[in-house]
């Protein structure tokens, strides 16, 4: 299994990036924090999944390894697979969903991409004692990372808000780190769309 790539990025999309390692191409399917830490033609060293199955093989790229152990756990949990996991990772930082699970706020769970009741119940039950060993401190995170933190339930509600007026999740995510989290949902959304309005 290959645990990590050390290459250039020298092609980035939305949710993945061709690294070329040696004069080898890897495609690796990355999160929203990865994504905004890499540069063109840089070298980089990513953590790495990959994912065997019948019809081929993926690999997942981390930057933190915060995001590479918790990508680990989540896919550990029943019905909880490669492509939701990292849904999950782009819609969340570390940190929120660590706190989100150990404090059962199934609310907050729920508002993942892919998350209903019944897997946000199971996150709560597998990984609740487990998901503390992931936490570093928040400086390790790399500064690139702009992955909201939906830890609190206004900020989940604002989010759903905004994504029902029909914004994506890549649109909103870098916008809720400049508003203030500890405001009231209403004021949350105004501020979002203002800084969306002028994006």
């Amino acid at each position: 299994m290959i645990g990590f790539l050390r290459g250039k990025a020298v092609i980035i999309q939305t949710d993945f990036c061709l690294l070329d390692v040696n004069g080898v191409g890897y495609r690796l399917f990355i999160p929203h924090s990865t994504r905004n830490v890499l540069r063109l033609n840089e070298t980089v060293q990513l953590f790495t999944y990959m994912n065997v199955y019948q019809d081929g093989i993926t690999l997942y790229g981390f930057a933190a390894k915060e995001e590479y152990d918790l990508f680990q756990l989540l896919i550990g949990v029943s019905g909880i697979g490669p492509k939701v996991a990292l849904g999950i990772l782009s819609s969340i930082s570390v940190d929120g969903l660590c706190r989100a699970i150990q404090e059962k706020q199934t609310a907050v769970l729920t508002k993942l991409p892919g998350i209903g009741k019944k897997s946000a119940e199971r996150l709560i039950l597998e990984l609740r004692d487990k998901v503390g060993s992931t936490q570093g401190n928040s400086d390790d995170l790399s500064d690139g990372d702009f992955s909201a933190d939906v830890g609190t339930d206004t900020v989940s509600e604002a989010i759903a808000a905004l994504q029902s007026l029909g914004y994506t999740q890549a649109e909103i995510l870098p916008v809720m780190k400049k508003v203030k989290n500890d405001a009231p949902p209403e004021t949350i959304i105004k501020q979002a769309l203002q800084f969306l309005g002028r994006a």
